[in-house]
């Protein structure tokens, strides 16, 4: 169930109140204020509830439809640094612990330039949300599902060529996770590769509609993440 669907769901609810009721839902949702949690789809719900339009048992089931279908959608509601940094780099320690944060207890060169540690391979990790290219709102209010036909565009910034072993990519749709494992050289040599800044050492690759099925030789499943890591790491001559 995407947001248009569960909209779609709740007009459905709002064409059954009395016109009295419609002309008042109408005009406060015109004037309405959203702060997260509370938004226009949690005020339709409520009045609609307080109307005795639906009952609890039937939010239930919407709400659990809605949920199990964007499970990853909060993630669309984080800050750039907090998704970036710190969510995607604790996700990869959550599926395999042997991911360590990398530091000079681990590595005595370690300069903050890198993410994770693991068997002596540096690891980067870059993560991006897939969001739609054609339409105007928030982040969240542009999330993708991976079956849209909508065109996205993922952003894979900051990269530094010269201080990693392995960067793994982390594609963030809001009914699942995709993971692309790329080696050092991978990266290098990609044609999808383009400087960030004019003249900058940090560059960038943007996966999107057009160019996804390309790298789909690096995709991974998460319980393969640690080991495909390691072995491009240690192919690479680490």
């Amino acid at each position: 169930m995407t947001q248009q669907e569960l909209r779609d769901y709740l007009d459905k609810f709002i064409a059954t109140l009395r016109e009295h009721d419609r002309d008042f839902l109408d005009a406060r949702l015109q004037s309405l204020i959203s702060v997260f949690p509370f938004n226009e789809y949690e005020y339709i719900l409520m009045f609609v509830r307080d109307r005795s339009v639906i009952s609890f048992e039937e939010y239930e089931e919407l709400r659990n439809a809605y949920v199990s279908a964007n499970r990853y959608l909060n993630l669309f509601g984080l800050a750039p640094r907090i998704f970036g940094q710190i969510w995607g780099e604790q996700h990869l320690r959550d599926l395999d612990s042997r991911f360590q944060k990398a530091d000079k207890t681990v590595d005595p060169e370690h300069e903050g330039r890198y993410d994770l540690w693991i068997e002596g391979i540096r690891v980067e990790v870059k993560a991006a949300r897939g969001i739609d290219t054609k339409k105007r709102g928030d982040i969240v209010s542009k999330a993708l599902r991976t079956d849209s036909n909508r065109p996205f565009w993922m952003n894979f910034q900051q990269l530094k060529l010269d201080i990693c072993d392995v960067f793994v990519f982390l594609g963030v749709w809001v009914d699942t996770i995709r993971y692309w494992v790329l080696s050092h050289n991978d990266v290098k040599n990609s044609p999808y590769l383009s400087h960030q800044h004019r003249g900058g050492v940090e560059y960038q690759i943007g996966i999107t509609d057009k160019n996804v099925d390309a790298f789909a030789k690096y995709l991974v499943d998460p319980s393969s993440i640690a080991e495909r890591v390691i072995e491009l790491g240690r192919r690479d001559g680490n």
